[in-house]
């Protein structure tokens, strides 16, 4: 999960399927597109303003390759 501050100051949050040996930075970015195609509120392009944890295991078909979806 990615949690984005936004300049409306909400948080958006991004459920981000990876693998478990995914690069922070990746899911970061992964959620930050997902959010600037939607139109959504401006949101921090800092990394470190971001919040970033995992959920569940990893592995699964879900898990196979990197993906953003807004929850």
């Amino acid at each position: 999960m990615v949690g984005l501050p936004a300049r409306d100051g909400r948080q958006y949050v991004y459920r981000v399927y990876a693998p478990r040996d995914a690069l922070r930075a990746d899911l970061f970015w992964a959620a930050y597109h997902c959010h600037e195609d939607e139109g959504a509120p401006r949101a921090s392009d800092c990394f470190d303003s971001a919040e970033i944890w995992w959920i569940g295991h990893g592995a699964g078909p879900a898990a196979a390759e990197l993906a953003a979806h807004r929850t």
